[in-house]
């Protein structure tokens, strides 16, 4: 075992079983369980993803002195030729059933906790260098799962508030809770630390409900579920038992200051959910209308516009919200031939599976389509996508497709992604999901 391990640890990673021995029972090798993937499945760990579907899976073989593969396991993954590839978590229900943890082997629960603490310090580490550079933000992603090297780790901090997502089976345990809370006072100090689970994703991955009870409060052991906390200058409301996500789309907050640094005249901010984009286009656009379907998300708009108030209404600027379908409005202005000098359109994912690619191809189409035909001359149009089966490159040509259908020639000011407290990795395409153009109207 110590020449095994020897072996699998080095810089230089030799198969664990040569060709000779493929055949060689793992259970007499390993003490972890085993899981022999396809070779399509290796190519795609080796060019530097993390990611192992169920339908790639070729064998799977318990621990020694085991029947069965507990969920949220360890387990040591090999190719069909028992070439070490790398310690994974394991998902008994998820079809992204194995998510590498590391390429080297972690033998034991003690070890892999040591691991995601050096971790979370970098990670968070990383995000308060970058924080001290943001002028009067006090909020941002923490920890971004797989892009950290922590997969199915998401925090988020609010002002005095951290909100932690566990979205797999490996680490939806009191342990990696002990750890995050752990390194989170160590580092921020909040006055919070809350679990809000994903309902979508705990369904998934058949996770139990976390406790309602706060993983740490400051104050006597009182919890706070709501704050204002800042972002690029201006104050927004979270409450951590209502909203999307974890309460807002702090990845948009560098695509925020650039939509206002274009914006002028006249805006439409679409799919505004809580208002992000057209507070910030209100600083500099003299009437700025945002559009969504949730009254619930409006009047935290509203909410958001109070806070702002004197910051935004000098000099005459006012902002109105209007509930309503972001295509059926459209439609109809459009039509009757609304202008605006600066649109924004942030819509929800339109694909959440490769199957409804086209669908959301055609949904995107159709609302650059109306929002080009609305805009003046010299009109700015900031669209979106967070789609991350929609590549770049489909979504950059289905808006030049609908400014060519709409007979007007935008020329491209800026190509935008996630801001960078959500990294993007270059071999997990996955974490490039967010797509901001910037275009005028020439």
């Amino acid at each position: 075992m110590a020449k095994e391990k020897q072996r699998l640890t080095g810089r230089k990673r030799e198969p664990l079983v040569s060709q000779k021995t493929a055949a060689l029972d793992m259970r007499d090798v390993l003490p972890l369980p085993v899981a022999v993937i396809s070779r399509r499945a290796a190519e795609h760990l080796r060019a530097g993803h993390v990611w192992v579907y169920r339908t790639d899976i070729e064998t799977l073989r318990p621990a020694e002195g085991s029947e069965d593969i507990p969920a949220g396991s360890m387990i040591v993954v090999l190719d069909g030729r028992g070439a070490f590839l790398g310690t994974a978590l394991y998902s008994s229900s998820s079809m992204i059933a194995l998510r590498l943890l590391s390429r080297d082997l972690i033998e034991s629960r003690e070890e892999f906790l040591q691991l995601l603490r050096q971790r979370l310090v970098r990670a968070l580490g990383m995000r308060l260098e970058g924080l001290r550079d943001v002028p009067e933000t006090d909020a941002c992603r923490l920890v971004f799962g797989e892009a950290d090297e922590l997969p199915g780790i998401v925090l988020d901090r609010y002002g005095e508030l951290v909100i932690l997502q566990l979205l797999t089976q490996g680490t939806h345990n009191d342990d990696v809770r002990a750890v995050v809370v752990e390194v989170v006072r160590e580092m921020i100090a909040p006055e919070t630390i809350l679990e809000r689970p994903d309902p979508r994703i705990r369904e998934l991955e058949q996770l139990s409900a976390p406790a309602s009870g706060p993983l740490y409060a400051a104050q006597n052991g009182v919890p706070k579920f709501g704050a204002i906390f800042k972002l690029n200058g201006l104050r927004f409301h979270f409450d951590a038992n209502s909203g999307q996500k974890t309460g807002a789309f702090l990845d948009q907050r560098e695509n925020y200051v650039a939509a206002a640094r274009h914006g002028h005249g006249r805006a439409l901010d679409v799919c505004t959910y809580q208002g992000g984009f057209a507070l910030h286009l209100a600083r500099r656009c003299p009437q700025v209308t945002g559009v969504d379907v949730s009254r619930a998300a409006l009047e935290v708009a509203e909410k958001n516009l109070n806070e702002n108030r004197e910051q935004l209404l000098e000099n005459g600027r006012g902002v109105e919200w209007l509930e309503a379908s972001a295509f059926d409005l459209l439609r109809d202005w459009s039509d009757a031939g609304e202008q605006f000098d600066t649109i924004v359109l942030d819509p929800p994912a339109f694909a959440k599976s490769h199957r409804a690619v086209e669908g959301a191809l055609r949904g995107y189409k159709e609302l650059n389509l109306r929002a080009i035909k609305m805009l003046s001359p010299s009109g700015i149009l900031v669209t979106c996508s967070c789609s991350h089966h929609v590549p770049q490159a489909e979504f950059q040509a289905v808006v030049a497709a609908a400014a060519n259908d709409a007979g007007k020639r935008m020329r491209l000011l800026e190509i935008r992604g996630a801001a960078l407290d959500h990294p993007a990795i270059l071999t997990i395409p996955e974490t490039q999901y967010l797509k901001c153009l910037i275009c005028e109207a020439e």
